[in-house]
């Protein structure tokens, strides 16, 4: 029988959780008004600072320059100038350049923060407009209830999930970019300037002490093999190859391979099963995870052996990342909201967008086990 009564709860209950909602959206507007002055601020200063930089940039520029043009003059006059003097001249000017080097990468580090401000700016105005544009559509749909309600009701809330991962995917984003600004900026780019530096140096050697060119061409060389294995390094780290052309055990082999000779770490990876190819997507998500893992280890857990483990069957894949280092309280790092847990945070991210199970055990002073179980 139909109930007339139990309707018009239902469409009083709905008409109320729609108001309130609508006085969460301005809350969430004023809030956001406010976040977008604060970003309004925050731009201004970091305008300030990207002019003050490239003055400073154009200061050391002509220092530069004058130290360079004073060691061309020393280096072509050595008559009346001492080795001590050439050999001044050549350690003032690399240290300018260095310098120099090191505030281009700073102005380049500055420059893109405000980009990025300018863009949250832009974001945050869109999100006002959007709010405000919602509130209006809100006041509507209180005249209108009928049997679309429950439609309604599953389209905004989609529309907050999808938010939601826009949100999560913009920090990994910004959080990559950092990563391999950094990367960039402290290793190849400082060792390239080196390398100019060096080679100029050799230049004028030639003229001078042509005997000794020999050593300064083979501590040369090792310079640019140590910039061309970084840069190796930050292209496998953003996306190895191997990984695409063999798949994810291969590539997970020569990862922990190169870990284990960088960070004289006992790595060993360990594979039981039928080897298959796996979908892109769940082969780049356990590629992140070994590889937040291992960094984890690497940075936090001081640990002397860790063992890779991944069983592969019909059904499900598992992973088990297991390290002999220091452990630590899963409670504590679980409510923690430092910056530290971040890697944690991404690794369960990961796991859970591929409806995966993530478990760690760990206790100070007994190491730590990560298990990741993906269905297939």
């Amino acid at each position: 029988m139909f109930d007339s009564a139990m309707l018009d709860k239902i469409i009083n209950e709905t008409l109320m959780h729609i108001e309130r909602s609508q006085e969460q959206i301005y809350d969430i507007a004023e809030n956001s008004r406010k976040e977008y002055k604060n970003i309004q601020n925050e731009l201004t200063v970091i305008k300030n600072e990207v002019a003050e930089m490239i003055d400073r940039v154009d200061q050391l520029t002509t220092q530069e320059k004058k130290a360079r043009v004073h060691l061309a003059e020393v280096s072509k006059n050595f008559k009346r100038y001492n080795e001590d003097d050439i050999k001044n001249a050549y350690e003032k000017a690399q240290k300018l350049q260095l310098e120099l080097a090191t505030l281009r990468g700073q102005e380049q580090l500055v420059r893109y923060k405000r980009d990025n401000l300018e863009q949250s700016l832009r974001r945050m105005q869109d999100m006002l407009e959007k709010a405000e544009n919602m509130m209006s559509h809100l006041g509507v749909v209180l005249n209108y209830l009928g049997n679309n309600m429950e439609n309604l009701f599953s389209k905004l809330k989609e529309i907050k999930q999808i938010q939601q991962l826009g949100v999560s995917i913009i920090k990994a984003q910004e959080e990559e970019r950092k990563r391999v600004a950094r990367e960039i900026h402290d290793g190849p780019a400082q060792l390239l300037a080196n390398i100019v530096m060096r080679a100029e140096y050799i230049l004028k050697l030639m003229e001078v002490e042509p005997h000794s060119v020999k050593a300064e061409l083979v501590r040369l060389q090792e310079l640019v093999r140590q910039s061309l294995q970084d840069v190796r390094k930050i292209i496998f780290d953003l996306r190895p190859m191997v990984l695409d052309d063999l798949g994810l055990v291969p590539a997970l082999h020569r990862y922990i391979d190169d870990y284990k000779k960088q960070f004289k770490i006992n790595a060993e990876f360990v594979f039981f099963g039928k080897q298959e190819r796996l979908s892109p997507t769940i082969e780049v998500a356990l590629f992140r995870v070994v590889q937040e893992a291992l960094n984890n280890v690497q940075k936090h857990a001081r640990a002397h052996q860790v063992m890779v483990k991944m069983e592969q069957l019909s059904t499900k894949i598992t992973v088990s990342i297991r390290d002999d280092g220091g452990g630590f309280d899963t409670d504590t790092i679980a409510k923690s909201k430092n910056r530290e847990c971040y890697g944690l945070i991404n690794m369960r991210e990961r796991t859970q967008i591929l409806n995966g199970e993530f478990k760690i055990t760990s206790s100070p002073g007994k190491g730590t086990v990560i298990t990741i179980v993906i269905p297939l």
